[in-house]
């Protein structure tokens, strides 16, 4: 099997690349700013050539040589850019007017690499951000570059991870390679994997997994495995809530404690958001960090460095590996049609 070269920006803890990986892919360069979050990169792939630096200082270099590969010769750039709103303020502006913005680089490793074909992930939101306007801003400037997109929003409980989340999946194809090669989305999987497939630690250490205030346990400990406040005193509830008793629409990520019949809701960066909580269904407690990585589909012999807020940070912003896996085999069909020269 051919070894197709990737570049990843924005890497994070490697839950994309790590799925890019297993699908076939050779990293030759990940670009990540976080210091815990290069280390975990590094401490789990010794081999992978790791830029731990603001992207703006790799993109004030020579890329072909930083990279060591030639224009128009990488498979593949990946990465998901944090998208500021801009406009072209009354001027078809194209790369220029996306300057300032992280997705400046991002396009920019476009213009100077011509990978064969890229991959962009961001959130569902970013979709209909500022009317579209973002969004469409972003694919003009894709189309600039000379790429041909397609988008989709993909839920990772569909791509066999236990874990509602939905990422907005933009493919880029190089124009000269538009008509040799078409790229499909992955198929749906039959099965549709829960909390209870997933392996559940037994009161882990405190170094792995934050704990509630003893107020904050004493409430969860009334709620029900996949209830939330409704399912408590009304009294207690109202008083636990305080102005959030007051808002409008179902608030049902207040005091939610999840069952093992459903999959995980969307892993966060932090288990301590009052209107998102999402207590373990067996224990009073949060999900450890290490159980957020099992509904990301990490292995659990991926290391995660820093602080235990670090670690569960990287968990959280992570793409779900098996999701990128599967992103990545249809990548990969696509890059075999050049091979034999069907489409």
């Amino acid at each position: 099997m051919k070894n197709y070269k990737s570049i990843e920006l924005f890497a994070g803890a490697g839950g994309l690349a790590l799925g890019l990986e297993k699908a076939g892919f050779e990293h030759i360069g990940l670009v990540e700013f976080d210091k815990s979050a290069a280390d975990t990169l590094r401490i789990n792939r010794p081999n992978w050539n790791v830029l731990c630096e603001d992207i703006r200082e790799t993109c004030n270099r020579n890329l072909e040589k930083e990279f060591n590969i030639k224009k128009g010769e990488l498979d593949l750039l990946s990465g998901g850019a944090p998208c500021q709103s801009f406009s072209y303020a009354g001027k078809r502006l194209g790369l220029n007017d996306a300057r300032g913005t992280l997705f400046y680089y991002y396009a920019t490793f476009l213009k100077e690499l011509q990978p064969k074909i890229f991959l962009f992930e961001n959130v569902r939101g970013l979709l209909t951000h500022d009317g579209g306007k973002t969004y469409k801003t972003i694919l003009d400037i894709f189309e600039e570059q000379g790429y041909v997109t397609s988008h989709k929003i993909l839920n990772a409980w569909d791509y066999g991870v236990p874990q509602k989340r939905e990422r907005l999946i933009t493919i880029g194809i190089r124009k000269d390679l538009a008509n040799k090669i078409e790229f499909n989305f992955p198929e749906k999987h039959q099965y549709k994997p829960v909390i209870g497939d997933v392996k559940l630690d037994e009161n882990p250490p405190k170094d792995e997994c934050q704990r509630y205030s003893e107020y904050k346990e004493k409430i969860f400990a009334l709620v029900p495995p996949g209830g939330y406040w409704k399912d408590i005193d009304p009294d207690i509830a109202k008083e636990y809530m305080k102005s959030c008793w007051y808002m409008g629409g179902g608030r049902t990520g207040i005091l939610r404690r999840l069952s093992l019949n459903e999959p995980s809701l969307t892993v966060l960066t932090s288990p301590f958001m009052k209107q998102t909580d999402r207590c373990h269904p067996l224990e009073v407690r949060p999900f450890s960090y290490r159980e957020n990585a099992r509904f990301q589909t990490f292995p659990d012999d991926w290391i995660f460095c820093g602080k235990l807020g670090e670690k569960y940070k990287q968990v959280g912003n992570a793409v779900p590996v098996n999701l990128a896996f599967e992103i990545g085999l249809e990548i990969i069909k696509s890059l075999g049609e050049l091979e034999d020269g069907r489409k």
